[in-house]
């Protein structure tokens, strides 16, 4: 399909700071004006009486229950760390 004109492949590119290639630009240019096709091609379907969902099955959690279990020991859990103090790990400071 045939990219649409409206699509400026230079500032998609910026926004996702990405430096492409003019052989990339080309590709992604018509890649993407397809996916746009095809979201057009989509806003034809009739969706009356459809209820919006966020997935197309339920989900439920199928997670474990919380059970507290046997925990490291401070020793154990700091034996790797490059650097510790006052029974915790150590790291340079980020914000001053």
């Amino acid at each position: 399909m045939a990219t649409t004109p409206e699509l400026n492949i230079d500032h998609v590119a910026k926004l996702a700071r990405l430096a492409l290639t003019p052989e990339e630009k080309a590709t992604y240019s018509a890649q993407l004006g397809d996916v746009l096709a095809y979201i057009e091609q989509l806003k034809e379907v009739n969706v009356d009486g459809i209820e919006p969902t966020a997935h197309a099955f339920p989900l439920y959690n199928v997670w474990r229950e919380d059970v507290v279990g046997p925990a490291l020991s401070v020793e154990k859990a700091l034996m790797n760390a490059p650097a510790q103090r006052d029974n915790m790990v150590s790291v340079p400071t980020v914000v001053e």
